[in-house]
């Protein structure tokens, strides 16, 4: 199901609210906002709601599920909107032939198998139109929730040696989904570890934090935050 498409005036409204969220939370942790990327996540939302997106000024889209991506991101391509796809749901090894040709950055790499699956496609010329290895960040699944995905903090060194081995791949930090919970505060911890353990491993991207938490994953370190909802709204 797809919801109604939001015009570009609505989308740029709520955009000026979350980048002034994104400065005010660098202000608190004295960093540059400029060093912390936008993911804008379009899951749900119709063709209509892309290109309004896309006037409103936003390049970095974001999609967790292959079946709407693919689609849309060819769609997006066709209409020659500049826009830097990101993947950031579970990417099963069977759907990666129709993600990859679209493919700016994959958030949500979680296992050798899906390194070797994408080194496969790579070598056989199913590569991103931009012809660039895909930037990714390793899913560290920090809670241990058992309905995520993502590796244990104790995988991280096999699977960065996996990738970073890989011509097809890009590593540029770690990613972590945090627990939903009513008080962002609350998970606070969860970013945290992320960022020690990225500066452990000498790594400097730290893709985490959403809608409801967003501001706190900054204050712990966050270059990269997907937000869905404060952008585009409520989904139906």
């Amino acid at each position: 199901m797809t919801t109604d498409p939001i015009s570009a005036q609505t989308i740029a409204s709520n955009l000026e609210a979350v980048r002034a969220q994104i400065r005010t939370a660098c202000e608190r942790a004295e960093r540059d906002p400029s060093s912390v990327t936008l993911v804008a996540v379009t899951k749900t939302h119709g063709f209509e709601t892309i290109e309004a997106a896309v006037s409103a000024g936003l390049q970095d889209l974001g999609e967790n599920r292959a079946q709407e991506f693919a689609p849309k991101a060819y769609a997006a391509a066709t209409a020659a909107l500049e826009v830097d796809w990101h993947f950031i749901g579970h990417l099963q090894r069977n759907k990666a032939r129709q993600v990859i040709p679209h493919l700016g950055t994959l958030h949500s790499l979680d296992s050798a198998g899906l390194v070797a699956e994408i080194a496969r496609r790579w070598e056989s010329g199913n590569r991103p139109t931009s012809g660039a290895p895909v930037r990714c960040y390793l899913e560290v699944n920090i809670a241990g929730e058992e309905q995520k995905h993502g590796i244990a903090p104790t995988g991280i060194e096999a699977l960065l040696r996996t990738a970073s081995e890989c011509n097809a791949l890009q590593v540029a930090g770690l990613m972590t989904v945090a627990p939903r919970v009513d008080d962002p505060e609350a998970v606070r911890p969860v970013f945290r570890e992320l960022r020690d353990l990225a500066t452990a491993h000498g790594l400097a991207g730290l893709s985490m934090g959403m809608t409801d938490d967003y501001a706190v994953a900054i204050e712990e370190g966050a270059t990269v935050v997907r937000v869905g909802r404060a952008t585009f709204g409520p989904r139906t």
